[in-house]
Protein backbone atom coordinates (compact mmCIF):
# COMPACT_ATOMS: atom_id res chain seq x y z
CA UNK A 1 0.00 0.00 0.00
CA UNK A 2 2.85 2.10 0.93
CA UNK A 3 4.37 1.84 -2.28
CA UNK A 4 1.13 2.68 -4.50
CA UNK A 5 1.14 5.71 -1.83
CA UNK A 6 4.30 6.77 -2.90
CA UNK A 7 3.84 8.02 -6.33
CA UNK A 8 4.00 11.48 -7.23
CA UNK A 9 0.50 13.54 -6.74
CA UNK A 10 -0.36 15.92 -9.80
CA UNK A 11 -2.36 18.93 -9.56
CA UNK A 12 -6.06 16.83 -9.65
CA UNK A 13 -4.87 15.13 -6.37
CA UNK A 14 -5.66 17.92 -4.09
CA UNK A 15 -9.42 18.23 -5.08
CA UNK A 16 -9.91 14.79 -5.95
CA UNK A 17 -8.88 14.44 -1.73
CA UNK A 18 -11.04 17.02 -0.82
CA UNK A 19 -13.95 15.49 -3.14
CA UNK A 20 -13.09 12.22 -0.35
CA UNK A 21 -12.79 13.37 2.07
CA UNK A 22 -16.33 15.34 1.83
CA UNK A 23 -18.33 12.88 0.29
CA UNK A 24 -17.53 10.66 3.17
CA UNK A 25 -18.45 12.83 5.60
CA UNK A 26 -21.94 13.70 4.44
CA UNK A 27 -22.16 10.07 3.71
CA UNK A 28 -21.63 9.06 7.16
CA UNK A 29 -23.30 11.48 8.95
CA UNK A 30 -26.34 12.24 6.13
CA UNK A 31 -28.48 9.73 7.82
CA UNK A 32 -27.79 11.24 11.74
CA UNK A 33 -30.92 13.18 13.07
CA UNK A 34 -28.06 15.88 14.30
CA UNK A 35 -26.93 16.61 10.50
CA UNK A 36 -27.63 20.26 9.38
CA UNK A 37 -25.35 22.24 7.53
CA UNK A 38 -25.00 25.17 9.42
CA UNK A 39 -22.23 27.45 10.10
CA UNK A 40 -19.75 25.21 12.13
CA UNK A 41 -20.24 22.55 9.75
CA UNK A 42 -18.88 25.02 6.97
CA UNK A 43 -16.10 26.21 9.00
CA UNK A 44 -15.04 23.07 10.28
CA UNK A 45 -15.14 21.84 6.35
CA UNK A 46 -13.31 24.64 5.09
CA UNK A 47 -10.75 24.52 7.69
CA UNK A 48 -10.28 20.69 6.74
CA UNK A 49 -10.07 21.40 2.80
CA UNK A 50 -7.37 24.36 3.63
CA UNK A 51 -5.26 21.55 5.61
CA UNK A 52 -4.44 20.08 1.89
CA UNK A 53 -2.95 22.94 0.77
CA UNK A 54 -1.19 23.58 4.40
CA UNK A 55 0.66 20.38 3.62
CA UNK A 56 1.85 21.14 -0.23
CA UNK A 57 2.67 24.61 1.18
CA UNK A 58 5.15 23.29 3.67
CA UNK A 59 6.67 21.53 1.01
CA UNK A 60 8.30 18.43 3.14
CA UNK A 61 7.26 15.87 1.66
CA UNK A 62 8.05 15.55 -2.29
CA UNK A 63 4.82 16.22 -3.17
CA UNK A 64 3.76 12.15 -2.49
CA UNK A 65 0.08 10.66 -1.82
CA UNK A 66 1.39 9.68 1.94
CA UNK A 67 0.28 12.73 3.56
CA UNK A 68 -2.58 13.68 1.85
CA UNK A 69 -3.72 10.14 2.64
CA UNK A 70 -3.29 10.07 6.00
CA UNK A 71 -4.36 13.93 6.41
CA UNK A 72 -8.22 12.28 4.83
CA UNK A 73 -8.07 9.10 7.24
CA UNK A 74 -7.09 10.70 10.25
CA UNK A 75 -9.75 13.93 9.46
CA UNK A 76 -12.69 11.27 8.85
CA UNK A 77 -11.82 9.37 12.48
CA UNK A 78 -12.01 12.72 14.88
CA UNK A 79 -14.60 14.22 12.67
CA UNK A 80 -17.51 14.73 14.86
CA UNK A 81 -21.31 16.71 14.33
CA UNK A 82 -21.70 18.26 17.51
CA UNK A 83 -18.39 20.86 16.87
CA UNK A 84 -18.64 23.76 18.25
CA UNK A 85 -18.52 26.81 16.50
CA UNK A 86 -15.48 27.61 18.38
CA UNK A 87 -13.07 25.21 17.28
CA UNK A 88 -14.78 24.87 13.53
CA UNK A 89 -13.40 28.52 13.47
CA UNK A 90 -9.92 27.50 14.73
CA UNK A 91 -9.54 24.98 12.23
CA UNK A 92 -10.20 27.48 9.96
CA UNK A 93 -8.27 29.75 11.46
CA UNK A 94 -5.03 27.60 12.00
CA UNK A 95 -5.38 26.70 8.16
CA UNK A 96 -5.31 30.03 7.09
CA UNK A 97 -2.37 31.36 9.23
CA UNK A 98 -0.41 28.74 8.52
CA UNK A 99 -0.67 28.80 4.47
CA UNK A 100 0.59 32.63 5.73
CA UNK A 101 3.06 32.10 7.22
CA UNK A 102 4.52 29.31 5.40
CA UNK A 103 4.06 31.40 1.53
CA UNK A 104 7.17 30.86 -0.20
CA UNK A 105 6.99 34.43 -0.91
CA UNK A 106 8.87 35.88 2.13
CA UNK A 107 7.95 39.31 1.46
CA UNK A 108 3.91 38.08 1.10
CA UNK A 109 4.60 37.15 4.48
CA UNK A 110 5.87 40.23 5.75
CA UNK A 111 3.30 42.33 4.32
CA UNK A 112 0.53 39.98 5.81
CA UNK A 113 1.29 40.24 9.36
CA UNK A 114 -2.14 42.74 10.01
CA UNK A 115 -3.96 40.16 8.65
CA UNK A 116 -2.35 37.74 11.04
CA UNK A 117 -2.59 39.78 13.96
CA UNK A 118 -6.44 39.98 12.94
CA UNK A 119 -6.98 36.22 12.84
CA UNK A 120 -5.49 35.90 15.63
CA UNK A 121 -7.89 37.51 17.49
CA UNK A 122 -10.74 36.41 15.30
CA UNK A 123 -9.71 33.07 16.97
CA UNK A 124 -9.37 34.09 20.17
CA UNK A 125 -12.93 35.85 20.21
CA UNK A 126 -14.18 32.18 19.26
CA UNK A 127 -12.08 29.92 21.09
CA UNK A 128 -10.06 31.64 24.18
CA UNK A 129 -8.32 28.55 24.51
CA UNK A 130 -6.36 29.31 21.15
CA UNK A 131 -4.71 31.69 23.02
CA UNK A 132 -1.32 29.89 22.33
CA UNK A 133 -1.34 30.40 18.71
CA UNK A 134 -0.31 34.36 19.75
CA UNK A 135 2.67 32.78 21.17
CA UNK A 136 3.55 30.56 18.07
CA UNK A 137 2.97 33.39 15.48
CA UNK A 138 5.68 35.98 18.07
CA UNK A 139 8.27 33.06 18.37
CA UNK A 140 7.89 32.61 14.25
CA UNK A 141 8.72 36.64 14.06
CA UNK A 142 11.38 36.57 16.07
CA UNK A 143 12.49 33.56 14.24
CA UNK A 144 12.17 34.91 11.05
CA UNK A 145 12.50 38.42 10.71
CA UNK A 146 15.35 40.85 9.90
CA UNK A 147 13.03 44.04 11.72
CA UNK A 148 11.63 42.25 14.70
CA UNK A 149 10.10 45.56 15.81
CA UNK A 150 8.16 46.36 12.54
CA UNK A 151 6.47 43.08 11.82
CA UNK A 152 6.12 43.05 15.62
CA UNK A 153 4.16 46.39 15.55
CA UNK A 154 2.35 44.96 12.18
CA UNK A 155 1.07 42.03 13.89
CA UNK A 156 -0.26 44.10 17.62
CA UNK A 157 -1.95 46.79 15.15
CA UNK A 158 -3.75 43.95 13.59
CA UNK A 159 -4.69 42.88 16.75
CA UNK A 160 -5.58 45.77 17.98
CA UNK A 161 -7.97 46.66 14.61
CA UNK A 162 -9.85 43.44 15.27
CA UNK A 163 -10.38 44.19 18.90
CA UNK A 164 -11.45 47.64 18.46
CA UNK A 165 -13.90 45.89 16.50
CA UNK A 166 -14.88 43.30 17.85
CA UNK A 167 -15.87 45.62 21.11
CA UNK A 168 -17.66 48.11 18.99
CA UNK A 169 -19.75 45.23 17.42
CA UNK A 170 -20.40 44.16 21.35
CA UNK A 171 -20.96 47.50 22.39
CA UNK A 172 -23.87 48.27 19.56
CA UNK A 173 -25.25 45.28 20.36
CA UNK A 174 -25.57 45.76 24.25
CA UNK A 175 -22.92 43.25 25.11
CA UNK A 176 -21.41 45.00 27.76
CA UNK A 177 -20.52 42.58 30.53
CA UNK A 178 -16.99 40.84 30.59
CA UNK A 179 -17.03 37.35 29.71
CA UNK A 180 -15.04 34.95 32.11
CA UNK A 181 -14.91 32.60 29.49
CA UNK A 182 -12.16 34.84 27.69
CA UNK A 183 -9.52 34.27 30.51
CA UNK A 184 -9.59 30.46 30.38
CA UNK A 185 -8.37 28.03 32.80
CA UNK A 186 -7.53 24.34 32.28
CA UNK A 187 -10.01 22.26 32.77
CA UNK A 188 -10.21 18.32 34.42
CA UNK A 189 -7.22 16.39 34.06
CA UNK A 190 -6.92 15.18 30.42
CA UNK A 191 -7.39 11.16 30.69
CA UNK A 192 -10.30 11.53 33.21
CA UNK A 193 -12.24 12.32 30.51
CA UNK A 194 -10.81 10.80 27.59
CA UNK A 195 -9.77 7.21 28.75
CA UNK A 196 -10.60 5.89 24.94
CA UNK A 197 -7.75 7.80 24.05
CA UNK A 198 -5.30 5.88 25.42
CA UNK A 199 -6.30 3.26 22.82
CA UNK A 200 -4.26 5.98 20.38
CA UNK A 201 -1.00 5.39 21.95
CA UNK A 202 0.59 3.52 19.52
CA UNK A 203 0.24 6.63 17.32
CA UNK A 204 1.72 8.89 20.00
CA UNK A 205 4.30 6.56 20.37
CA UNK A 206 5.17 6.23 16.77
CA UNK A 207 4.79 9.59 16.69
CA UNK A 208 7.46 10.62 19.00
CA UNK A 209 9.47 8.24 17.30
CA UNK A 210 9.52 10.64 14.13
CA UNK A 211 10.54 13.80 16.08
CA UNK A 212 13.26 11.74 17.70
CA UNK A 213 14.71 10.01 14.44
CA UNK A 214 14.48 13.75 13.05
CA UNK A 215 16.71 15.14 15.79
CA UNK A 216 18.96 12.17 15.05
CA UNK A 217 19.79 13.15 11.68
CA UNK A 218 19.35 16.74 12.33
CA UNK A 219 22.97 17.15 10.45
CA UNK A 220 21.61 15.42 7.49
CA UNK A 221 18.88 17.60 6.47
CA UNK A 222 19.25 20.71 3.99
CA UNK A 223 18.71 24.20 6.02
CA UNK A 224 15.12 24.45 4.57
CA UNK A 225 14.03 21.45 5.29
CA UNK A 226 15.42 22.39 9.57
CA UNK A 227 13.65 25.40 9.55
CA UNK A 228 10.14 24.13 8.17
CA UNK A 229 10.11 20.86 10.51
CA UNK A 230 11.14 23.17 13.48
CA UNK A 231 7.82 25.26 12.15
CA UNK A 232 5.92 22.66 12.02
CA UNK A 233 7.18 20.56 15.05
CA UNK A 234 6.41 24.25 17.35
CA UNK A 235 3.01 24.35 15.96
CA UNK A 236 2.76 20.59 16.75
CA UNK A 237 3.59 21.50 20.15
CA UNK A 238 0.97 24.57 20.62
CA UNK A 239 -1.81 22.57 19.43
CA UNK A 240 -0.82 19.32 22.09
CA UNK A 241 -0.74 22.02 24.81
CA UNK A 242 -4.35 23.39 23.77
CA UNK A 243 -5.31 20.49 23.80
CA UNK A 244 -3.88 19.18 27.50
CA UNK A 245 -5.45 21.84 28.97
CA UNK A 246 -9.11 22.73 27.19
CA UNK A 247 -10.50 19.33 25.08
CA UNK A 248 -12.43 18.23 27.83
CA UNK A 249 -14.78 15.68 26.23
CA UNK A 250 -14.90 17.36 23.23
CA UNK A 251 -12.43 14.59 21.17
CA UNK A 252 -13.09 16.34 18.11
CA UNK A 253 -10.01 18.95 19.34
CA UNK A 254 -7.99 15.86 17.90
CA UNK A 255 -8.64 17.77 14.38
CA UNK A 256 -5.98 20.56 15.44
CA UNK A 257 -3.27 18.15 15.03
CA UNK A 258 -4.02 16.12 12.16
CA UNK A 259 -2.34 18.40 9.38
CA UNK A 260 1.30 18.70 11.06
CA UNK A 261 0.97 14.82 12.39
CA UNK A 262 0.09 13.53 8.19
CA UNK A 263 3.40 15.27 7.18
CA UNK A 264 5.53 14.17 10.44
CA UNK A 265 4.16 10.83 9.48
CA UNK A 266 4.45 10.97 5.73
CA UNK A 267 8.33 12.02 6.08
CA UNK A 268 9.25 9.87 8.58
CA UNK A 269 8.00 6.59 6.70
CA UNK A 270 9.66 7.84 3.71
CA UNK A 271 13.15 7.90 5.01
CA UNK A 272 13.08 4.17 6.59
CA UNK A 273 15.80 2.25 4.94
CA UNK A 274 13.89 -0.88 4.91
CA UNK A 275 10.75 -1.11 2.48
CA UNK A 276 8.62 -3.36 5.43
CA UNK A 277 8.92 -0.88 7.80
CA UNK A 278 7.37 1.89 5.98
CA UNK A 279 4.13 -0.35 5.36
CA UNK A 280 4.44 -1.85 9.33
CA UNK A 281 4.37 1.48 10.27
CA UNK A 282 1.90 2.96 7.52
CA UNK A 283 -0.52 -0.61 9.24
CA UNK A 284 -0.12 0.23 12.85
CA UNK A 285 -1.49 3.88 12.12
CA UNK A 286 -4.27 2.72 9.93
CA UNK A 287 -4.93 -0.29 12.67
CA UNK A 288 -4.86 1.71 15.35
CA UNK A 289 -7.26 4.13 14.08
CA UNK A 290 -9.71 1.63 12.95
CA UNK A 291 -9.61 -0.09 16.70
CA UNK A 292 -10.20 3.89 18.07
CA UNK A 293 -13.50 4.38 15.46
CA UNK A 294 -14.82 1.37 16.71
CA UNK A 295 -14.70 1.85 20.27
CA UNK A 296 -15.60 5.04 20.17
CA UNK A 297 -18.84 3.84 18.02
CA UNK A 298 -19.16 0.85 20.63
CA UNK A 299 -19.11 3.39 23.46
CA UNK A 300 -21.66 6.01 21.24
CA UNK A 301 -23.94 3.18 21.64
CA UNK A 302 -23.57 2.36 24.82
Amino acid sequence: MFKLLSKESNIFSVPVYIGVLLGLIFLRNISSAAFSVDLPLVFALGGLTLGYFCINSIRLNYQTHVPLFLYTVFSLVFFSMDMDIGLSVALMTNSLLVLMLSSPEDMNVKKNYVIVGSLLVFNYIFLPATWAMILFVIIHVFATSERIVLHIFRLFFGMVLMGIFYFSLAYFFGANTWDERYLPMPSSPFLAENFSLVYLSPIAILLLWAIADHFLHYNEKSPVSRYKYTFLLLFLVVQVATILMYMENSKSYLLLLVMPMSIIFARFLRFRKRYWEKEVGLGVIMLTLLVYFTIEKVMAIY
